[in-house]
């Protein structure tokens, strides 16, 4: 069932965050599915109430633009009858303007994110303030970013600059965006940190008592960047090499501070790069793409019941479907 993100983060809020996984391909987009209905393998296996939840599914401008935008629209659709008790939202991340109004008219995204953080306060909230008028015109949700994270992200380049609070309350109330990405510490990539930095939860209680009761805020560049996925990596020929990424232990501390929305995009490139690496290594005769394919998509499920689990999601799909269907 394809939702809003408002609708998720209505039921999320202080309590956990949605996980919003970046896909590319048939592949993630089958896996992603089925573990987050706690599925780990066959279509058929039954839905794991225990594990199930909610979540948010995000389409780059480089995944759109990848092939064609039609195909991944169309694995996403097909995606929505073949599992037909997935709840989510569609979302496109790290959006301009003009891919925004591209996107707020296909009529196929609920949400949108519009990224003009590396423009002057002023005009970011011109920006901003033009997507949110069309977006909302046709019912669609609008996440700004206010801050800057650094890393690199496809075309996607930052230097760090954290979110001042008294900006954000005053982007808030000039734009009407339904949800913001502040900029406390994270970045884009592999390579989040450096010595003692970390996430700075200070500065997220800051932001979350200067806005409105309630109000949810998204943390970008949060995969975990788990050693065991780099180890596999560079075990099967890959240089990866003092990679860094976001403790999971943070996840609830940042959503009891008001996050709604984690953004994990590296982790799964993480997964799909040891999967098919140890293929080509350990079975050098086999040119079936189907082979890495197989089992990718089983890791892949297995790796998203263990996000929801640290996000606090998991179990938590019933009650939103509930609580959904209590607001109709």
């Amino acid at each position: 069932m394809l939702v809003t993100t408002t609708e998720l983060f209505r039921h999320a809020y202080g309590k956990y965050a949605v996980g919003a996984y970046n896909i590319n391909n048939l592949e993630q987009a089958v896996g992603l599915f089925r573990g987050n209905l706690g599925k780990r393998d066959k279509n058929d296996e039954p839905v794991d109430p225990k594990t199930a939840a909610p979540f948010i599914l995000q389409i780059s401008r480089g995944a759109r633009s990848y092939t064609d935008k039609r195909f991944l629209e169309a694995i996403i659709r097909t995606a929505d009858e073949v599992f037909p008790d997935s709840i989510f939202a569609v979302h496109l991340d790290h959006g301009t303007e003009e891919v925004c109004y591209d996107a707020i008219d296909s009529g196929f995204y609920t949400s949108v994110m519009i990224d003009a953080s590396e423009h002057p306060f002023e005009e970011n909230v011109a920006i901003t303030r033009r997507v949110v008028e069309r977006a909302h015109a046709k019912g669609v949700v609008v996440e700004a970013e206010l801050g800057q994270l650094g890393g690199v992200e496809e075309d996607v380049v930052g230097s760090v600059r954290l979110t001042d609070p008294d900006q954000a309350a005053e982007f808030v109330k000039q734009t009407g965006c339904d949800s913001l990405a502040v900029a406390i510490g994270t970045s884009h990539g592999a390579y989040k940190f450096a010595g003692s930095q970390g996430v700075r939860l200070d500065v997220l209680e800051k932001i979350q008592k200067k806005l409105p009761k309630g109000y949810p805020l998204v943390m970008h560049g949060s995969s975990s960047v788990p050693a065991e996925w780099v180890q596999r990596i560079n075990a099967a020929g890959g240089q990866i090499k003092g990679s860094s990424g976001v403790p999971e232990e943070d996840y609830l501390k940042a959503a009891k501070l008001g996050v709604c929305k984690i953004n994990i995009d590296t982790d799964g490139r993480l997964v799909w790069c040891a999967i098919y690496r140890e293929t080509f290594r350990d079975k050098p005769a086999d040119f079936d793409p189907r082979t890495p394919g197989k089992v990718f998509m089983k890791e892949y499920a297995s790796y998203i019941i263990h996000k929801n689990q640290v996000l606090g999601a998991a179990g938590q799909l019933d009650a939103v479907r509930q609580f959904i269907a209590k607001k109709k």
